[in-house]
């Protein structure tokens, strides 16, 4: 018998065998479970806020949110009357719940509105503007108001950077002292106005013991 055959058949075997050798690869790398890509966690730059000078004994605040907790410094030298209304509605429990309405990427995050259309605000009156010539730089907490400089009731802003473009036109009563990063990742809005839709909101926001 002839070995024409037998090569033949050999060669038949091997291709095959080949082949589906082939075939099995390319199922196991398409059709195999990859594994996750880490996430790098985002690092944000604490904000270079000024001390209290000496004698002056600021407020000091508790924001909690989902993220974690944000020290919150109120300084009475700057803005007296704002910091007493803040303090009073903190220890009323007014701000528990509150959401941050109005966030603007690069700019800030405002909340203090119970109704959540910044329209809003305490039952108490007005303040008169408390307007100094305190940079806006981040990290700042300022007070909100309408066209009227003397509108500001309950609502207050924190400015992710500087903003130095409200200097005089706007109460600054203090600054984050310790937990930026968490004020960074509050919900953005969307638009010039920042409107949020399902807003993060302050879990509680509470006087701490001196």
């Amino acid at each position: 018998m002839s070995e024409a055959p037998k090569k033949n058949n050999l060669v038949v075997s091997l291709l095959v065998v080949g082949l589906l050798a082939f075939v099995g690869y390319m199922l196991y790398v398409n059709f195999q479970v990859s594994a996750p890509t880490p996430i790098e966690p985002v690092e944000y730059a604490a904000c270079k806020t000024p001390a209290a000078p000496d004698g002056v004994v600021p407020v000091m605040l508790q924001l909690e949110l989902k993220t974690g907790n944000v020290t919150l410094e109120l300084r009475p030298d700057l803005a007296p009357k704002h910091v007493e209304r803040l303090t009073a509605l903190a220890k009323e429990g007014f701000y528990d719940g509150i959401v941050f309405h109005r966030v603007i990427d690069g700019f800030m995050a405002q909340t203090g509105d119970p109704t959540g259309t910044g329209m809003g605000g305490s039952d108490l009156p007005d303040l008169p503007a408390e307007f100094t010539d305190t940079p806006f730089q981040c990290g700042t907490i300022g007070m909100a108001r309408s066209q009227n400089p003397d509108s500001a009731n309950s609502q207050f802003f924190i400015t992710f950077d500087d903003a130095r473009f409200l200097d005089s036109q706007y109460t600054v009563l203090g600054y984050v002292r310790e937990g930026m990063e968490y004020i960074h990742q509050i919900k953005r809005g969307a638009g010039q106005n920042g409107i949020v839709s399902e807003p993060d909101k302050m879990i509680s926001l509470k006087l701490l013991a001196s």
